[in-house]
């Protein structure tokens, strides 16, 4: 018999205590191999839920205030060249192509300084807005007087035709009236200056360089100027839902429109001040139009009685 010594078989015990560690865990509790699992007479416990993340508040940017001495974009700094508008400087992307060799063209000629930069430094002049590879540095708008707007009438021998906006705040509104006003061949524009967007670059952009041509007076009381213009013979017509048909009122000689603000509409003095209310027949089921809107019907309908008048 060989005297080596025969070691006990212990694969038994081992595989037991394999099988104990498997259905307890590490250590003989929980753990991976246990989580989720049934035993007779246990019973299981349910997987914590965790909290629902609370979402984050979001955090809105300001809307950055449109700088008045840029003028953004090719349409806009073209038609102040094209009006003569005094303009510091214009800066043009590097290599330009198209309208912008005209317009670098254009300021050479008006002996305007011309600079040329990439493309992120235009970016960061205007704040993100789409510049279209030119911004040009302006004085700040230069606002006309009343009197301006009567001699601009009397220079073109035709009665007055001014559209007066009793706290229009809305600058995309402002510049969409100044373009329908100067394509309608009105003299001039009233704005207040308290409570009513005034001209900014917002304003240039949505007028299409209209600002340009057509003059704009900033006053301080609109129901005084509505007196001294009815002193000087003009008519003035609110625009307003309980006035007559705008199509049935004589609107052809002298005479200033009022527009109201979009939320408020005229004010009750400056309209118990006005010589008639006209109204635009609304056959939807919408009760109002876009300040914007019935400026420019109104306004086209002057236009109309007077090409009538004149035939």
């Amino acid at each position: 018999m060989n005297n080596k010594q025969i070691k006990p078989n212990r694969r038994k015990k081992e595989n037991t205590r394999s099988g104990q560690k498997s259905q307890n865990g590490r250590n003989g509790r929980g753990g991976a191999a246990g989580r989720g699992r049934s035993y007779p007479g246990r019973e299981t416990r349910p997987a914590a839920k965790r909290p629902a993340a609370r979402p984050q508040a979001r955090r809105e940017e300001p809307e950055r205030e449109p700088d008045p001495n840029l003028l953004i974009g090719r349409n806009p700094v073209l038609e102040a060249l094209k009006s003569g508008r005094t303009i510091d400087k214009i800066t043009i992307l590097k290599d330009p192509e198209g309208s912008l060799k005209m317009i670098a063209a254009k300021a050479r000629d008006a002996r305007i300084p011309v600079h040329y930069a990439e493309r992120i430094a235009l970016d960061r002049i205007s704040g993100g807005l789409n510049h279209q590879g030119v911004i040009a540095n302006v004085p700040s708008y230069d606002y006309a007087e009343v009197e301006d707007i009567l001699a601009l009438a009397a220079e073109r021998g035709e009665d007055p035709f001014i559209v007066i906006l009793d706290n229009i705040e809305d600058p995309h509104n402002l510049g969409a009236i100044m373009r329908s006003a100067e394509c309608a061949g009105a003299h001039g524009i009233i704005i207040p200056s308290r409570r009513s967007a005034g001209i900014t670059e917002t304003v240039v952009k949505a007028s299409a360089g209209a600002v340009e041509y057509i003059p704009c007076a900033k006053v301080t009381n609109i129901a005084a100027i509505v007196d001294e213009l009815k002193e000087k013979g003009i008519w003035i017509a609110a625009c307003d839902m309980d006035g007559e048909e705008y199509t049935k009122a004589d609107i052809s000689g002298p005479i200033a429109i009022v527009i109201g603000s979009e939320g408020f509409g005229i004010s009750r003095l400056v309209k118990e001040k006005c010589d008639l209310v006209v109204s635009l027949p609304l056959k939807g089921k919408i009760n109002s139009l876009n300040a914007s809107n019935a400026a420019a019907v109104l306004m086209y309908e002057v236009r109309r009685q007077r090409d009538e008048r004149l035939v």
